[in-house]
């Protein structure tokens, strides 16, 4: 069955996988031409309509969206409505992405993912990083520039020498599990050939690649008013799903159903925000600045800097989650403004003299950077902050490629529990991969989720 809108992955494959929160009934054939109802139940096509010629720019979320106003009702009503305003993604799906085939995984509040060397750990972070990207506006060839390695090997070209790849996810919140499909082609040029939206049993959002001499993709979303379903062309290099926003002007009820689960799926997936600290990036003293973590942490300095001003309470926090996982009597996170101008951080060790974090080994300061992640939020990292949306009403999401790299049984368990007890709040999620003994480690601790990946 061929999912991709225009070519075929791999002739052996089985069809996508759906989403085992309430999915629909059926795996819809991603790009399809839609000539009647399909069996999610979506409307049948009617009168095309035009629409404005399609956005370039980052989208940005209209603070009309029928997904705000909801999670603020939400999160109004007590009873552990603000938890579930808050868009989270709950499953990814790789269902034809490099090494995995028909993947299917589950994500809690806490997940790690762990196997043997080129199992397809570190793939799966990728594809929920490329997902997020796409979400928040980046172009196809910014967020997949090698997209052919991202081509399972045994995929097979069609007779127009085009192959590609599928992922795809699922984000629960205000308007219940919302599922996205993506089917891209990587050759023999790069461009998304079918995209997928569906949510209670509807197909909200199908694109499909019509003409492969123009640069776009039909869309079709559903409407609910005169005209079931409003057609129009998108660029076949955006994530139409983001797109929508700007497209649909919410005044049928079809309409504002659209928004809100397009809304929600954007809010989850731009939470993400992937941290690999680079030791060797961390030492040096820093120029102040605005203070926001960049994914090396080289900046680590300079944002202590900010927190030690603006944060006391979390650089507290901090400062005794570095003195259980820092060698030595740990009392105190300075930050010292040199001659130069520049700042270094210190770890403050009571009558003793302080030692600057250059001279910590390469474990403790990764261990540094990833609790400072969890103890802060989207106003203190580099990424894309949803200024619409009520930071109230977001989670952030930390992705951790290597979490354990270079860390002891001691700093790990450290993490996991300062991971889990956050989490239990509902502002934020984990995903990150791990080695054997990590999650031997992770076994045995309540709230991690660890999938383990065969290779």
């Amino acid at each position: 069955m061929d999912l991709t809108g225009g070519f075929t992955l791999d002739h052996s494959s089985p069809t996508a996988v759906p989403s085992c929160r309430a999915p629909s009934p059926g795996a819809p054939s991603i790009g399809a031409p839609s000539t009647r109802a399909p069996s999610t139940g979506a409307p049948s096509t009617g009168t095309p309509s035009t629409s404005a010629s399609s956005a370039g720019a980052a989208p940005r979320l209209p603070p009309q969206g029928g997904a705000g106003r909801r999670a603020e009702r939400g999160s109004a009503g007590g009873g552990g409505g603000g938890l579930r305003a808050r868009p989270a993604v709950t499953e990814l799906r790789l269902s034809a992405f490099a090494g995995h085939r028909s993947a299917a995984h589950a994500l809690g509040p806490v997940t790690l993912f762990t196997g043997p060397s080129g199992s397809g750990k570190s793939t799966t972070l990728r594809a929920y990083e490329a997902l997020a990207r796409l979400s928040a506006g980046d172009s196809l060839d910014e967020v997949f520039p090698d997209a052919a390695d991202c081509v399972p090997e045994r995929a097979r070209p069609d007779t127009q020498g085009r192959r590609g790849f599928r992922i795809g996810c699922t984000v629960d919140g205000p308007e219940g599990p919302v599922h996205l499909d993506l089917a891209v082609q990587a050759e023999p040029r790069l461009r998304i050939v079918g995209e997928r939206l569906t949510g209670r049993g509807r197909t909200l959002l199908a694109t499909a690649l019509r003409d492969p001499g123009r640069p776009t993709v039909q869309a079709e979303w559903h409407t609910a008013g005169a005209t079931p379903v409003t057609r129009a062309p998108f660029p076949d290099d955006l994530l139409g799903t983001a797109l929508l926003p700007l497209r649909v002007a919410g005044k049928t009820p079809g309409q504002l159903e659209v928004l809100a689960a397009a809304e929600q799926v954007v809010v989850g997936l731009r939470s993400a925000f992937a941290c690999d600290p680079r030791p060797e990036r961390m030492r040096a003293p820093v120029p102040p600045g605005e203070g926001r973590l960049r994914r090396g942490c080289g900046n680590l300095a300079e944002v202590l800097h900010r927190t030690h001003t603006d944060c006391p309470r979390r650089h507290h926090r901090l400062a005794a989650v570095a003195a259980a996982g820092c060698v030595g009597p740990v009392t105190g996170l300075g930050v010292q403004e040199l001659p130069e101008g520049t700042v270094r951080a210190v770890l403050e060790r009571g009558g003793r003299p302080a030692t600057p974090l250059a001279r910590l080994g390469d474990g403790e300061l990764r261990y540094l950077a990833l609790a400072l992640t969890l103890l802060t939020g989207p106003g203190v990292l580099e990424m894309d902050r949803i200024a619409e949306v009520p930071e109230a009403m977001q989670s952030l999401t930390l992705l951790a490629d290597g979490l354990d790299r270079g860390l002891d049984e001691r700093q790990v368990g450290e993490l996991l529990g300062l991971a889990t007890g956050i989490a239990a709040d509902g502002h934020i999620r984990v995903a990150g991969t791990v080695g054997a003994r990590a999650a031997a480690q992770a076994h045995r601790m309540p709230g991690v989720t660890v999938v383990e990946l065969s290779g």
